[in-house]
């Protein structure tokens, strides 16, 4: 039986799924996403529901989902110890070998994971699952590659928020609500008038989205005439010329679409500049007599 279910099927199981409230998804492209990740790996897309949580913005696989997928693909844990201090498992997998893995609350306690509320009202379920993502993740990674359980997630340092760049009056219009996504990434998107990134990215993909976002924002905007739209959208191309000289054909390519989806121009021109409109006014065949 196929499990490919048409994207409008999806789009609808996403919608009903963020409106339950019921799985932690926030907003239906959250619950498309994981969706869509489980039809990949041969699964039906309702898997999603089942199996994983969205916490702090990450894919999260539950524990007991994390530990079926391991023994379905012929792995085995025996618990040695499992008590509120200490949980011992054994992991073995005929193609990964046996290993013991430990965890106890004072190992938690020491690295500064056991002071919120989920630890303190259920040490043994959150040893538990750390032993659980650790030793699969150890003995046989292939079944859980890419994600961590909900409790793995909970303990993770919150992305710190960046304050927006002010770019003035002029500008502000434009930029101030975007957020800076990924402030540790290779790909940097500048802003006209400052000398620090307006944010950064880790892929062209993702600095590509950023970028089209700003040419968006611009061409929403009702508090700038269409001649300073096309300087806005100017000095956005002039000062990452430097970012995008050093994309590939593909992604130069993707960039222009990108552009033109998100109302803009490419490689638009300047408009008059205020001497150039001094002289239009000064010149006789345009003056009132």
């Amino acid at each position: 039986m196929s499990n490919i279910v048409p994207f409008s099927d999806i789009e609808s199981m996403g919608k009903v799924a963020a409106q339950s409230k019921l799985f932690g998804f926030k907003t239906p492209e959250e619950a498309m996403s994981i969706m869509l990740l489980c039809q990949a790996e041969n699964m039906h897309p309702a898997v999603a529901m089942r199996d994983y949580h969205v916490i702090q913005g990450r894919p999260a696989l539950k524990a007991d989902a994390m530990l079926a997928r391991f023994q379905a693909a012929g792995g085995s844990v025996n618990w040695k110890v499992y008590t509120n201090d200490e949980v011992t498992g054994v992991f073995s997998h005929p193609q990964g070998g046996s290993l013991e893995v430990t965890w106890t609350l004072a190992q938690a306690k020491s690295i500064g994971i056991a002071n919120k509320d989920n630890w303190r009202n259920y040490p043994r379920a959150m040893l538990r699952a750390r032993c659980l993502s650790e030793g699969i993740r150890s003995v046989y990674p292939g079944c859980v590659v890419g994600v961590y359980t909900p409790e793995e997630v909970q303990d993770f340092e919150p992305p710190k928020q960046s304050k927006p760049v002010d770019m003035g009056v002029a500008e502000r219009v434009d930029v101030e609500e975007i957020v800076e996504e990924k402030p540790d990434g290779a790909f940097k998107l500048w802003v006209p008038g400052s000398d620090k990134p307006h944010s950064s990215y880790y892929t062209e993909d993702e600095w590509i989205a950023g970028y089209a976002a700003l040419i968006a924002r611009i061409a929403a905007s009702g508090k700038v005439t269409e001649e300073q739209k096309v300087d806005k959208y100017k000095g956005l191309e002039q000062a990452n010329k430097a970012v995008v000289e050093a994309f590939d054909s593909f992604h130069r390519v993707k960039l222009k679409g990108e552009i033109v989806k998100a109302g803009g121009h490419v490689s638009p021109k300047p408009s008059a500049s205020l001497s150039e409109m001094d002289s239009l006014q000064s010149d006789p065949e345009f003056s009132s007599t």
